[in-house]
């Protein structure tokens, strides 16, 4: 018999469509599930059993009356707990907004409601979304369920476990730095960050405005496609917001890779690389190759201000967000983020615009580029998921740390707000999962799905279960 929870989106919409599965059963199944496996793993900070039943129960009634909502309908999912919920605390995985209740729901949140989704609760993340790797001094570590010893990445820890531990079907992250396709490489699974202002941040506390999405992490691409339609789209509550045209993302996974472009920098992305994650990401872009796909060399020059330009910007915009409880309740911090926002108080404004002139550059150059490709491969990380205790990681005689190391290849597209996506493509030889990043032309996430789910296709590394039970 299958466990309900292993499901993807797609496989359990459809199973309700056909009335051989109903919201209640899938809900419950993932409730005990996180009962069972949750003190283990530590991917949520508020469960919300009595609410999640409720709204199953009531999505039931609805299909069973015939108005069914769309392929969320009755879907158990599950939101990082920066996502304000009307009712529910919202504690941005601080000790700051531990007791703190919104008043209404983010956009995110009531849209996904409006599908029909079912919330299950809040997930785990770092503080105040401040880091790449799942520790929270004030919530304890995020366990990774392929080794409970090894870190998640970060900030949306908790969704990347939660998601690959069939906590949840799908679930909402935020991405400043890599927030999403981090954890979503080192946990085997697939996430999205959009074209900045794509998806509405109204009512999701911010790091540093400039650079943050809010987007899905699932299973499979075409889970991350179905719950990226339902966010997506324009909010005039969010100043950042676009007013673009939203594609059915769905119908544009069929089309295959053949006559596609993809990109591979010469710089920066292939410089410092663990062998394994090397190797498994080189054959996958032979795979694409193989699907028709043509494979050109291109130069980015201006990746080498990325980590300057990218520190710079979140000091000052993360400092200018918790100015007054920096000065007024430095002790409730985190000592390492404390000393971060402090520093950022002291920047120059010089320092800001110099960072933005780069930042710039960099989006200038990238431009460029997509007259000769249409999607960018990359690695997603220098590496697999590593060890809290790792301060530094060591590739051949060089030596980064491994804070670096997480967020290096992944903070090109939060500057210039391109959308880039991880998907698994493979596995290191002591089973850890290695992902795959792809990156597209701004609100062309149609493009990105289509080459990722051409891949998924082709491979099984996405069918591959956590040893975790």
């Amino acid at each position: 018999m299958v466990d309900l929870t292993t499901l993807t989106i797609a496989e359990a919409a459809r199973r309700m469509e056909r009335k051989e599965l109903s919201p209640v059963e899938l809900t419950q199944a993932a409730l005990e599930r996180i009962t069972a496996l949750n003190p283990r793993l530590n991917a949520f900070i508020t469960v919300l059993e009595d609410q999640a039943s409720a709204a199953a129960n009531a999505a039931e009634r609805e299909m069973m009356s015939g108005q069914r909502r769309g392929p969320l309908h009755g879907i158990p999912v599950a939101l990082k707990d920066l996502c304000a919920t009307k009712g529910v605390r919202t504690t941005s995985g601080s000790k700051i907004l531990q007791d703190y209740i919104p008043m209404e729901d983010a956009t995110v949140a009531s849209r996904l409601a409006e599908a029909g989704a079912i919330l299950l609760g809040k997930l785990h993340m770092n503080e105040f979304a401040y880091g790449p790797d799942g520790d929270n001094v004030h919530y304890g570590r995020v366990r990774n369920p392929w080794r409970l010893e090894c870190l998640t990445g970060g900030s949306s820890s908790g969704s990347g476990a939660a998601v690959a531990a069939s906590l949840c079907l799908g679930a909402l992250g935020t991405d400043t730095g890599g927030s999403i396709r981090i954890p979503s490489a080192l946990c085997g699974i697939a996430g999205i960050k959009p074209t900045y202002g794509r998806v509405s941040r109204y009512g999701i506390t911010p790091l540093c405005w400039s650079l943050d999405h809010a987007g899905p992490m699932a299973k499979t691409v075409e889970d991350v496609a179905l719950l990226l339609q339902a966010m997506a789209g324009y909010d005039a509550k969010d100043p950042g917001s676009a007013q673009r045209p939203v594609p059915d993302y769905a119908a544009a996974l069929s089309g295959g890779v053949r006559g596609l472009r993809l990109g591979i920098p010469r710089e920066y992305f292939f410089d410092m690389l663990d062998p394994e994650v090397e190797g498994a990401v080189r054959q996958a872009i032979e795979v694409m190759r193989g699907l028709g796909a043509t494979l050109h060399q291109v130069s980015w020059p201006s990746l080498r201000y990325a980590t300057l330009a990218a520190l710079i910007i979140v000091l000052a915009e993360a400092s200018a967000f918790h100015d007054a409880w920096i000065r007024a309740r430095p002790q409730d911090y985190h000592p390492e983020i404390a000393l971060r926002l402090k520093w950022g108080l002291l920047l120059p404004a010089s320092a800001y615009l110099k960072a933005q002139r780069l930042r710039a550059l960099m989006c200038r150059e990238v431009a460029q580029l997509w007259r000769q490709v249409d999607v960018l491969v990359t690695p997603a990380t220098m590496m697999a998921a590593p060890h809290p205790g790792e301060v530094h990681i060591h590739i051949g005689d060089r030596q980064m740390s491994t804070r670096e190391a997480m967020l290096r290849l992944m903070r090109p597209f939060n500057l210039t707000g391109l959308p880039a996506m991880s998907v698994p493509c493979g596995f290191t030889s002591t089973g850890l999962p290695i992902g795959l990043q792809l990156a597209g032309k701004p609100f062309d996430e149609a493009t990105v799905l289509r080459v990722a789910h051409a891949y998924e296709q082709h491979t099984d590394w996405h069918r591959r279960q956590p040893p975790i039970a």
